[in-house]
This record gives C-alpha cells, structure tokens and sequence, in this order.
C-alpha cells in the first residue's frame, strides 16, 4: 500500500500544482487513498520531495531532480580526494589509505560509485579494503583513482 501511494504522491506532483501538506492529502483522498497528514510528511521525506519556485512566484512540491545525488556524490568524491593519502591493489583487491579516521568516508565515497565490479568494502580508521570482481578491474579501478584525485 505504502509503495502505491508514495507513486500516487510522485503522479500528483508531476501533474498538478500542489503548495501544501493539505492539498496533498485532499488529491490522495481523490484518488483513493486514505491517509494521515503525518503519513503524507513521512512519505515527502523518502521521496525527497521538495519546494520549487513557480513562474508565478508561488511554491509547489515537486520530486527533487537527479542534480541532489549529484550534489551527494560530489561531495563524497571532494572528500575521497581529500583523504586518500595511497592507494595500490594485488590481485582483485584494492586498499586505499586516507587520513586517519577518514576510511569510512572513503569507502561511502567507492559505495557511492555504484560499480558493479566492486563486490565489498570494509573500511577502518585509516584503510579501505575492497574487493573487486577480478584483476583487470582491480587495475581500472586504481586508474579511476588516479583521474579522481588529480
């Protein structure tokens, strides 16, 4: 039901002009489904559903734009080029070493990259440990790190 709905939310704001809370609720209700105004504040958070300036100087809600993962993944990368102080890899694994206390940072920053040759990582204070799906990768992988950090 919650997964209906939260498409329904995402349909609603595509298609209509929706300023608040309330009139969320009330094109649900149009639509068929029933819920609270606490529901509805929980769902615009998952969805990430935010405010944007119309045309006519009034908000609406609408989805945010891929530009918001963008913005994250950005960010990971500032603080993957920040903390990497080595990295080198042996057979299908890479270890990267940063700052101390700055591995878990780095390793969120290679989670974010969403590759599928990277099966894992584990980071420590100052190593990630990353498995890769074979040696070829492990090798392009460093070549990518390489391009990040400079």
């Amino acid at each position: 039901m919650k997964a209906k709905r939260q498409a329904k939310i995402l349909e609603i704001v595509s298609t209509q002009d929706v300023e608040t809370q309330e009139q969320l609720l009330a094109a649900l209700h149009e639509a068929g489904f029933y819920s609270t105004q606490a529901t509805i504040s929980r769902d615009i958070k998952e969805l990430r559903i935010v405010k944007e300036l119309t045309k006519f100087g009034t908000y609406r809600y609408a989805a945010a734009s891929k530009e918001v993962t963008g913005t994250f993944s950005s960010r990971l990368n500032t603080i993957f080029r920040e903390c990497t102080t080595h990295y080198d890899y042996a057979q299908n694994m890479v270890v990267i070493h940063t700052i101390p206390g700055l591995a878990a940072g780095a390793a969120s920053a290679v989670d974010a990259m969403d590759m599928s040759f990277i099966l894992g990582t584990i980071a420590g204070d100052d190593t990630v440990f990353i498995v890769m799906r074979d040696t070829n990768a492990a090798a392009a992988f460093c070549g990518e790190i390489k391009n990040i950090l400079n």
